[in-house]
């Protein structure tokens, strides 16, 4: 007699993995975010509320913007790619701080936390982005660059810069849980240093020569050059691609160290 047909198919390793990565970004949205729509929608939007409450404080100030006439574009361009290397290099820290619990199960890895987390920051970014751009054209702004390409390239190297920090970060609390803190902190001084709210190159060479070791500054720049394609702004685009490269291979290189005591 022919033997019984099984029950149920035995799933290929590969489609295992994306069940169990689906499900991590599930249950990360949903115990982040509510299990609802608007508590997504909150998280979506607070990044937009961020950049529109810095243009409205200068509008009503009647603070000229630094380069170029509209103070909405100038603001909009440096605050957007550094919001997206903050919040994807914190949020990937906390998913493991979150999440640790799940690694006691065989099929979660901690890379899996990280991976699912960054996957959420990046459709989040994403859709933050894209209200970013509506809104500025509702408000009579040109959100399309002079050069595309060039503005595509520096929000994407946002993400990587975002993706290699947080990965640094996550190796750094496996060893000091206090550096959650410490990072908040950090990146109040990565914000302030990075140009969003002035031009760096207005000032002194000397001063300007330090502050450009930030990547922070160099991608708002980067994607400035974008859009004032005359304004000879000098990025160091390389530098940024190298750092975040090399945050990613670090990090990666001592998460394999810590990860017993991150699981234990």
């Amino acid at each position: 007699m022919p033997e019984p047909a099984p029950s149920r198919a035995r799933k290929a390793p590969g489609e295992a993995y994306l069940h169990v990565l689906h499900a991590l970004m599930l249950r990360d949205m949903r115990t982040r975010f509510g299990a609802s729509l608007w508590g997504y929608g909150v998280v979506v939007l607070w990044p937009c509320v961020h950049v529109f409450a810095l243009i409205a404080i200068y509008t009503f100030q009647k603070i000229s913007a630094p380069l170029g006439s509209d103070r909405a574009l100038f603001f909009a361009t440096g605050a957007v790619p550094v919001l997206v290397f903050q919040y994807i290099s914190r949020e990937v820290m906390k998913s493991v701080v979150m999440n640790r619990p799940l690694t006691y199960y065989p099929q979660v890895k901690l890379f899996d936390l990280i991976l699912s987390r960054v996957l959420v920051e990046i459709v989040t970014g994403f859709l933050a982005l894209i209200i970013v751009v509506s809104v500025l054209t509702i408000i009579g702004t040109d959100p399309v660059p002079s050069a595309p390409l060039t503005a595509v390239g520096g929000y994407l190297a946002a993400i990587m810069l975002g993706i290699g920090v947080g990965t640094i970060n996550v190796a750094i609390i496996g060893f000091f849980p206090g550096w959650l803190i410490g990072y908040a902190l950090f990146s109040i001084i990565l914000y302030v240093s990075s140009g969003v709210l002035f031009l760096p190159s207005f000032l002194p060479e000397m001063i300007y020569g330090w502050l450009k070791y930030n990547p922070a500054l160099q991608l708002a720049e980067w994607v400035r050059s974008a859009y004032y394609p005359d304004a000879g702004l000098q990025v160091d685009q390389l530098y940024v691609i190298t750092f975040g490269a090399t945050c990613v291979g670090i990090g990666l290189f001592l998460i394999r160290h810590v990860v017993s005591k991150l699981q234990g």
